[in-house]
């Protein structure tokens, strides 16, 4: 097998490593928010306000910014460099 071909298949196990990490950062954001959205219906929904305010949209929202960029990143973002890339890089270097 040559050098690219070498090159090709580990940037494809990075990539579908980082997809399968993605799909559990994915279940862990359901499962953990479901749970907090179960806790909250068992203590403060239909309460008035404020102890019936839906605080679990902080987790939800706050998470949910850190999960969109961790698809972003897997899904849109290059994951490899170009041979120009790495040699202008090394030209660069003191």
């Amino acid at each position: 097998m040559d050098s690219n071909a070498d090159a090709r298949r580990e940037l494809a196990i990075k990539r579908l490593k980082a997809k399968h990490d993605f799909k559990i950062h994915l279940g862990i954001y359901l499962a953990v928010n479901a749970l907090l959205i179960l806790i909250w219906v068992v203590t403060g929904w239909g309460q008035p306000l404020p102890q019936g305010f839906f605080w679990p949209i902080f987790v939800i929202v706050g998470w949910g910014i850190g999960l969109g960029s961790h698809w972003y990143g897997v899904y849109h973002v290059p994951s490899g460099f170009t041979e120009e890339q790495i040699e202008r890089e090394m030209r660069n270097l003191p």
